[in-house]
């Protein structure tokens, strides 16, 4: 087997690592997504989930939120929009500003996944970190390991259920 060089490189790839974690925890995400029958793509989860909390926000508030680019931001709420999760509109209070909320599909959803689909992916990644102390690296390194001997959806479940 070839040398996890992004791994033995430590510090200097610490970036690297953190997008190669990043990417498999939001495929095995995608997956218990699936099984779930939820189609979004679990990007953008988090949009949906500061509407939520916050209520109706702009587009440059709800990039400030997730963390993102104004451009990506955007980009999400675009296809928020075409599969019918959200609407925008004009603010009351100021017509220039554009408020983007939750239509009542995008409320069912957001609903339904607060019972099922994020208790199960929140329990699954608490499994996955649960003994994780002691240097960054050294936790990066049992994340790795964890998701390689068994990804999120086979996490987070019932013992009787995995059988």
């Amino acid at each position: 087997m070839a040398e996890d060089i992004v791994k033995s490189l430590g510090f200097l790839c610490l970036g690297s690592r953190f997008r190669r974690i990043g990417e498999r925890l939001q495929a095995d995400t995608q997956q218990i997504m699936v099984e779930f029958g939820v189609s979004l793509q679990s990007a953008q989860y988090p949009f949906l989930a500061a509407i939520d909390r916050a209520g109706p926000m702009t587009i440059g508030e709800l990039a400030q939120a997730v963390g993102i680019t104004q451009p990506g931001a955007t980009r999400t709420i675009s296809q928020l929009l075409e599969l019918g999760y959200v609407d925008m509109q004009a603010s009351a209070e100021d017509q220039r500003r554009r408020l983007v909320s939750l239509t009542p599909k995008g409320r069912e959803l957001v609903d339904y996944s607060k019972r099922s689909v994020w208790p199960r992916i929140e329990q699954a990644v608490t499994e996955l970190c649960g003994d994780l102390s002691g240097p960054i690296l050294q936790q990066l390194a049992a994340i790795e390991d964890g998701l390689a001997e068994a990804p999120l959806a086979r996490r987070g479940v019932d013992k009787e259920q995995k059988s």
